[in-house]
Parts: C-alpha cells; structure tokens; sequence
C-alpha cells in the first residue's frame, strides 16, 4: 500500500513561490555577469585596435621619413656626381659622405650651406651633412 503524504497548500505554494524566485535571481545575475564579461571583452578588443593604429602610425611615420632621409641623399649624391662618390653612411643626424679629392662640392655648399661640414683630406674629401634641419623642413611639408 502507497501512502502519501501531503503538506498544506499554503506551505507548497510559498516553497514554489521561493523556487521560482531563486531561479530569476539566477537568471538576473547571469545577465548582468555575462553583459559585464562582454563590455570587457569589447574594451579589451578596442584597446588592441588602438595600439594598432597606434603602431601602424608609427610605421607609416617611419616609412615616411626613411623616404625622405634617401631622397636627400639621392639628391646629395646627384649634386656631387655619383661617380666620384666613394662611401655613404648615416650616423645619427648627419649623412656621412666620401668622396674623391678633385670633386667640386659647390652646388653642395649652395644646396645645404652651414648644414654640410666639409672635410679635405689627401685621400678623399669627406661630407656630414646635418639631416635634422633638412628632415624636418621636407617631413613637415609633406
């Protein structure tokens, strides 16, 4: 024989009543802890695409700027006559150029007056010319 055994309804329905107000509490702070999950991973996400930009700014500023610092030196190189070039560097700020003794550098002296230090030698006649002023007229420019 089965017996069963049953509680007063007042007792049942507020055992009901609190079931269904645990679950929307649960339900309420899975929202609000998953929403929250989500605006930090959208933060985070935002925050990489910024260091991005950021990063690919600087590339491009670079990029930009090593244009220039060749053009200049092309253009250098171009006013000595390639031929009589010997060695070209750069060290630091300045552009360190060698060339044959019996080079005219006038058009040089022209060009970059009191940026271009000259040096003579037996052996060669040695440049330096001051790329920060030069750089910054043309990378302003452009």
């Amino acid at each position: 024989m089965i017996v069963a055994v049953k509680t007063n309804s007042k007792k049942r329905a507020l055992i009901k009543l609190l079931s269904i107000g645990a679950v929307v509490v649960m339900l309420i702070a899975y929202y609000f802890h998953m929403s929250e999950e989500y605006t930090k991973r959208e933060q985070l996400e935002s925050e990489k695409k910024l260091k991005q930009i950021e990063i690919n700014e600087k590339n491009e500023s670079a990029k930009k700027l090593e244009r220039v610092i060749y053009r200049e030196i092309e253009t250098a190189v171009d006013l000595i006559g390639q031929r009589k070039v010997i060695d070209v560097k750069i060290v630091s700020n300045r552009a360190l150029i060698v060339v044959d003794p019996d080079t005219n550098l006038d058009a040089l002296t022209v060009r970059y007056g009191s940026a271009a230090l000259i040096k003579k030698d037996l052996k060669d006649i040695k440049i330096a010319i001051d790329l920060k002023y030069v750089i910054e007229s043309k990378y302003n420019a452009n």
